[in-house]
């Protein structure tokens, strides 16, 4: 009798080990990005349930944001701040990858036609911009050959959710727009420009300019009826559409009103973005319109295996 019980209160000691070893390592880090000094912060996310969209009664509220589902995610980390350009420079300039590599299928940005930071700021934080979702992606294709984590873009679920961190107001931090100054980067406090990511208050999950600064491209392909046509409500993850236009972004940026910035505000991407692109045919890679593009980045705490992740490029970048 007393070996059983010894045996059960070990299995038990074995199985709470376990378990705080898995939350432990849940938890805040730092990812190095290759052949360099800069390294970007990774935030946990729990995992959960929300309301995603808005209900009928909600100020500015848009058609595309019905109907309300009630939505469950596994947890994930999420990038504590927009993509810099310092971070983004280090793949766009990497030697070791070639446009033609067709061993691992790296491959590297088009030089750009023009300076697409607009003097807004390069160097030192500031979020990389002007780039479209295929751009973004390859980040994430590059990242996940050179580390072996698989990261990717949140979908539209996962954003609103890290958005939100707990919240259901029309802002992370309450209803009040007059409180905005505080959080983001916005038509009324930016000077026309984006600005280094961090100065800004964050959100209650430790996630910076959700909120404006710069529009953040998401996994989705945008459609109106989007809500109305979800059929997994746990983990969705959006079917690819090869065609370019129109993909979902969120969280405004800073050409936005306060009315735009709501978190559960949705926005699409179209061909004028690109308009003054002078290449035939015009970058896959970079907008000439879109100033106020970026991203940030999302990795599930469930890692997809090799296979996995090379049908999921395949899937989503045709490659």
């Amino acid at each position: 009798m007393k070996q059983v019980v010894f045996s059960l209160l070990l299995i038990h000691s074995i199985l709470f080990c376990t378990a705080q070893i898995a939350i432990d390592h849940f938890k805040s880090y730092e990812q190095n990005l290759p052949a360099g000094t800069l390294r970007f912060k990774m935030v946990p996310i729990q995992s959960g349930e929300f309301v995603l969209g808005s209900p009928a009664n909600k100020k500015n509220r848009e058609a595309d944001e019905a109907p309300q589902q009630k939505i469950k995610l596994s947890a994930f980390w999420m990038g504590a701040y927009e993509v810099t350009r310092d971070e983004f420079d280090i793949f766009y300039k990497d030697e070791t990858t070639s446009e033609n590599n067709q061993v691992d299928a790296i491959t590297r940005p088009s030089p750009q036609y023009v300076d697409l930071s607009w003097g807004m700021g390069k160097k030192g934080g500031y979020p990389v911009n002007s780039l479209s979702q295929f751009a973004a992606l390859m980040y994430c294709h590059w990242l996940y050959q050179k580390t072996g984590i698989f990261y990717r873009l949140p979908t539209e679920a996962e954003w609103e959710y890290a958005c939100r961190a707990g919240s259901n107001t029309t802002y992370f931090f309450g209803n009040d727009s007059t409180q905005l100054d505080q959080y983001a980067w916005y038509k009324n406090n930016s000077d026309e420009k984006f600005h280094k990511v961090g100065q800004k208050l964050p959100n209650a999950w430790g996630l910076y300019d959700m909120l404006g600064n710069v529009m953040e491209w998401t996994l989705d392909h945008y459609d109106v009826n989007a809500y109305a046509n979800i059929t997994e409500l746990t983990d969705p993850i959006p079917a690819p559409n090869p065609a370019r236009y129109p993909k979902a972004l969120r969280g405004g940026s800073f050409t936005e009103s306060a009315g735009n910035l709501r978190v559960a505000n949705r926005f699409k991407s179209e061909p004028i973005w690109n308009r003054r692109d002078p290449q035939i045919p015009k970058s896959k890679w970079w907008l000439t319109e879109a100033s106020w593009v970026g991203f940030r980045l999302l990795r599930p705490v469930r890692q997809p295996t090799p296979e996995e992740v090379n049908l999921f490029f395949k899937k989503y970048l045709g490659r």
